[in-house]
């Protein structure tokens, strides 16, 4: 066990002087200082060092992603650190509850003086977003816009790069769409799932005819949804048209990729497909707890500043309500539910193809 040479001693080791010491109000500059600046200041400190903490899993989660071959012993490492990631997110949801103890005249007490800083010009959080693979094309349009028009040059130029290099989104599509889980020997499960899929929504579509409780105009808008509905499930088995839907943004994932993604879920009982479902559940929860993240915060605002601008130039509590709905990543996992048979109208996979799928 290896030991150090010279003591180690605690406020040296975690550099306290520096971190307690850097808490600058801005209103002592203008007059007398505002009490819940030092709350706000160290509220946001906080989250950059999670935020820190956060890109440190991330990284190490892409670089093992960023390869020809993932080995199923990376697997349970990569899983543990995005389950880290998730317990973070968690804490910083919870965290905005200390933000709200603040009423919106405390803020307003020095608010002004904070013009023009502004959550747009949170690195780290640029990062993480574009890390997880929220870039540029997948934005609202007013991000589309403005994104890298409120930072200085040298950061403009570490996003950008950024951009450049492949996200975790696309390294695991990749890593999806070279899982052979489509075929295997005699047994073709897409036939299977395919003829399961369209008696399924047979049975909802004569649900829908039959109901005489429906007027005329619900009973289009119901028939409406199933078909497009319908339109997603034949997506799967055509490729062009899968593509077609992807162009116009209904699937994000790649066809082999949705296709490798739904077997696993379908099948997550299997010992070879759980560690995957766990990674694909767990950026699910990462997707969600972002998106609580963004509501809580959108809330806050709102309860802050009403329908004032943000000091960044935004609409405020509307923009970040809108990021909220629009800024996903993982969406396709979502919305995988939609294509998930109930386990007794999915085939018995035969035993020689069990065999392979356990240890």
């Amino acid at each position: 066990m290896k030991k150090n040479i010279e003591p180690c001693y605690y406020g040296d080791y975690l550099q306290l002087d520096k971190i307690l010491g850097a808490q600058a109000l801005q209103s002592e500059k203008y007059g007398e200082a505002a009490h819940e600046e030092t709350l706000f200041i160290i509220v946001h400190q906080v989250y950059e060092l999670w935020f820190k903490q956060v890109l440190h899993e991330l990284n190490a989660v892409i670089d093992t992603f960023n390869q020809d071959t993932v080995k199923d012993q990376q697997l349970p490492q990569v899983v543990l650190r995005l389950q880290r990631v998730i317990s973070i997110q968690r804490l910083m949801n919870d965290q905005i509850a200390i933000m709200e103890t603040m009423t919106p005249q405390q803020f307003l007490s020095f608010r002004d003086y904070l013009v023009p800083a502004s959550g747009f010009q949170s690195i780290q959080f640029k990062r993480l977003e574009i890390s997880l693979g929220l870039k540029r094309e997948f934005r609202i349009d007013f991000d589309q816009q403005s994104f890298y028009n409120r930072l200085n040059d040298k950061d403009r130029a570490l996003l950008e790069g950024l951009e450049k290099k492949p996200s975790l989104f696309e390294l695991v599509d990749k890593w999806l769409s070279r899982m052979p889980l489509l075929k295997m020997e005699d047994f073709d499960f897409w036939e299977y799932y395919k003829n399961a899929a369209d008696k399924m929504l047979q049975d909802d579509y004569d649900t829908i005819a039959s109901n005489e409780m429906l007027s005329d105009i619900e009973m289009r808008q119901e028939l409406k949804d199933w078909q497009a509905t319908k339109d997603n499930f034949d997506a799967l088995f055509d490729h062009d048209q899968f593509e077609t839907l992807r162009d116009e943004g209904k699937f994000r994932l790649s066809h082999n990729a949705l296709l490798s993604a739904l077997f696993i879920k379908q099948y997550s009982e299997e010992p070879v497909f759980n560690l995957p479902f766990q990674l694909i559940t767990a950026l699910t929860e990462i997707d969600e707890q972002l998106t609580i993240w963004r509501y809580r915060h959108a809330m806050m605002v709102q309860r802050m500043l009403g329908t004032k601008i943000g000091t960044g130039g935004s609409s405020g509590h509307h923009y970040l309500k809108k990021t909220t709905e629009s800024n996903r990543i993982y969406l396709d996992f979502f919305n995988m539910a939609t294509f998930l048979l109930p386990k007794n109208a999915l085939p018995e996979l035969p035993e020689s193809v069990k065999r392979k799928l356990g240890f």
